[in-house]
């Protein structure tokens, strides 16, 4: 798919994309609860095919994804709502290499957010240096959640963008 996507732009390639895909739609139903009871935490980095690395297909896995991967309290909220309702047991980490959020700083957005707009944002920036420290905190902040109940099997990596291999870090 070309950049521009035509004379609409991405978002009308796109469409024309999906006009394909639904014209050659599997109609088999998916239930709501993943079928591996499993939920992946990763980055939004477009470099991380989160179905291929894992080999995942449609239904076996809830994907939540955000800049750096990190856990939030939308995280939690998500991940909360996919253990109590949605049936998902174990938790898996995704961090990556040469990750975006290693190039800002908390206060340095911050600032540059509020030259732009006028205001200071009301969310954490979440930036860091190290990313095996990153993955560690996420692992703490989802151990220590009482809104997390099956804390047991959570496990975090981070993905190599140069040769598509998962480290896995440990824990604290």
């Amino acid at each position: 798919m070309s950049e521009e996507g035509g004379e609409g732009g991405v978002t009308d390639a796109l469409l024309r994309h999906n006009a394909s895909f639904a014209g050659d739609f599997d109609q088999r139903h998916l239930d709501v609860a993943p079928s591996l009871h499993l939920a992946v935490v990763a980055c939004m980095d477009s470099r991380l095919d989160v179905f291929a690395v894992l080999g995942l297909n449609n239904g076996e896995a809830h994907v939540l994804r955000n800049a750096g991967g990190v856990i939030t309290d939308d995280m939690v909220r998500s991940l909360s709502i996919s253990q109590r309702r949605l049936g998902t047991r174990e938790i898996i980490l995704i961090h990556h290499t040469d990750c975006g959020m290693q190039k800002v700083t908390d206060d340095g957005f911050r600032e540059e957010l509020r030259e732009a707009t006028g205001m200071a944002p009301s969310f954490a920036i979440e930036s860091f240096t190290d990313v095996d420290a990153n993955v560690r905190q996420s692992i703490e902040r989802l151990r220590t959640s009482p809104f997390i109940p099956h804390r047991d099997h959570i496990r975090g990596f981070v993905y190599d963008v140069d040769t598509g291999e998962l480290r896995e870090v440990e824990p604290a």
